[in-house]
């Protein structure tokens, strides 16, 4: 039974990744396990997981004993040990890549965020990661920083997918869309095979919610009480909405005649912050065609045993959704400010797990000599 809400959830048009890679998930084959018997189709990484992951095990050992032998540097043993376990969840998650003809099968590995606000240089390192790893279901994960918007262009111009990630606002959505289909046109113009380019990016959902609800409860009132909850899904809901708008534009039709695939709305930060909200609401609420729900393995196997698939939870509340967002305007709470807070946070947070990283490796790279 475990499966079939899974199943169901697929069947909908929701691509199951997981949010989360390890030596050790590798290793003992349970990221193909989940492939197997869970529908997973794709994994999504960020400095914080390989942080994590470099800090709390013993799979590393021998690989950063060879690496303090070589007297490898810190930035290099980094790459090194990041791009062996993702070309490694490359070829475990092939077969759901043949599956879907490249669709999904997808694994991402992020450029280094304390370049989210230098373009050349995220350009730079994507092209890197992107030869490094040397495989086709690789996705090259960049912020959608303002800086982050024409390198996410470059990049695809080169022929490179791309996870587009840190998206909180509809105007800062509707520009990453626009930098996908300049790039995927450029793409074409180099002479490119546009079927063979992927582009996912990533919304994020709960850590909206997080933030308004700390104004909600400043604010205190019962109206405010009344809305808490209600700004990640409606927020998502009206990107949706955009997507539609955008990808049934003719600027799209015209990459579509050409071979291209959609730049797919994924759903990240899907996990519940808030213990008081169904563990399982960003996934219930946001079922749509077309989409991707990035997941924590905790929120998998809850979706596995208690979750609903609502079909098309999205399309028929934009009206809805748009109410949600004016009664948070007229109680006092700025949108803009909002978004921002988020991606300077975002972007930072993924920094400091990126300095952790670094501290980390060099600290085993000293011990192994």
């Amino acid at each position: 039974m475990s499966s079939d809400r899974l199943a169901e959830l697929s069947a909908a048009g929701v691509a199951v990744w997981l949010d989360d890679l390890s030596r050790q998930r590798l290793s003992s084959g349970g990221l193909d396990k989940l492939r197997r018997e869970q529908h997973v189709v794709g994994v999504t990484t960020n400095p914080t997981i390989f942080a994590k992951a470099l800090s709390s095990a013993e799979d590393y050992a021998d690989q950063v004993k060879d690496l303090a032998l070589r007297d490898a540097q810190v930035n290099e043993a980094m790459r090194t040990l990041m791009t062996y376990d993702v070309r490694w969840a490359c070829d475990v998650m092939q077969p759901a890549a043949d599956a879907s003809k490249g669709v999904d099968g997808r694994v991402s590995i992020e450029v280094d965020p304390g370049l989210a606000a230098d373009t050349a240089r995220t350009v730079a390192e994507a092209k890197a990661l992107w030869w490094l790893v040397d495989r086709p279901n690789l996705f090259i994960k960049i912020p959608a920083t303002k800086e982050g918007l024409p390198a996410i262009t470059a990049v695809l111009a080169e022929g490179i997918s791309v996870n587009v990630t840190l998206i909180f606002s509809l105007e800062r959505y509707e520009a990453v869309m626009n930098a996908f289909f300049a790039g995927l046109e450029q793409a074409k113009a180099n002479g490119h095979d546009l079927s063979k380019i992927g582009s996912v990016a990533s919304f994020f959902v709960s850590r909206v919610d997080t933030e308004y609800d700390k104004r909600l409860d400043k604010i205190g009132s019962d109206e405010a009480k009344a809305l808490k909850g209600k700004a990640a899904i409606a927020n998502a809901k009206l990107a949706y909405k955009k997507y539609e708008e955008l990808f049934s534009s003719e600027r799209w039709q015209a990459l579509a005649d050409a071979g291209a695939l959609p730049q797919r709305p994924l759903w990240a930060s899907t996990s519940t912050k808030n213990p008081e909200y169904r563990d399982v609401i960003y996934v219930e609420e946001l079922v749509a065609p077309g989409t991707v729900n990035t997941m924590p393995e905790s929120v998998i196997h809850a979706f596995a045993d208690h979750g609903e698939v609502r079909l098309d939870a999205i399309t028929g509340s934009y009206a809805e959704a748009q109410q949600v967002m004016d009664d948070l305007a007229a109680i006092g709470i700025d949108y803009d400010d909002v978004v921002q807070v988020l991606e300077r946070e975002g972007v930072e947070k993924f920094s400091v797990s990126g300095n952790e990283m670094i501290e980390t490796v060099r600290t085993a790279l000293e011990a192994a000599k």
